[in-house]
């Protein structure tokens, strides 16, 4: 047992012994691995065709959104200018109301006070045939151009 050529024929065997059962043991999993990788490839293929169209149909959605979006703030705008509008009509209306409540009380305060003046003077039958009486005053001169200077009497 000393023969080292033994020995050398021994280890060999034992090596080859255990690449048998590795390989023997690695089998199944290889076997897997192929399976996996034909699975990989049915995948990639099926992106392949699948997923340049899914882009296209994302990308088109993205353009759709951004079209209702504009068309959103377009709306929103125009709603922003009738409000304004109304606003600015309602202030017009609150103006124009104001002022004829103002007209309505002017006209108020002139039918009282022509009223209250045809009460507190008499009546045209109770008067006097002189209506104004002549003033003690003296005459005052008027000037006219043409004329020279004309006197005249005041009737006030």
């Amino acid at each position: 047992m000393t023969d080292p050529i033994f020995w050398l024929g021994f280890s060999i065997l034992l090596v080859a012994v255990s690449l048998t059962a590795v390989l023997i043991a690695a089998l199944p999993a290889m076997q897997e691995l192929a399976r996996a990788a034909r699975s990989a490839e049915k995948l990639f293929d099926t992106l392949r065709r699948e997923f340049p169209p899914t882009l296209e149909a994302i990308r088109l959605t993205g353009l759709e959104i951004s079209e209702l979006t504009d068309d959103l703030n377009e709306g929103v705008k125009n709603a922003s200018d009738v409000v304004k509008q109304v606003d600015l009509g309602l202030s017009s209306a609150r103006k124009q109301i104001d002022k004829a409540h103002l007209g309505t009380r002017s006209v108020v305060a002139g039918v009282k006070a022509a009223w209250q003046s045809w009460k507190r003077y008499p009546s045209r039958q109770n008067r006097s045939p002189e209506r104004l009486k002549p003033s003690g005053k003296a005459a005052f001169k008027m000037r006219d151009r043409s004329l020279g200077e004309i006197e005249a009497d005041d009737e006030a």
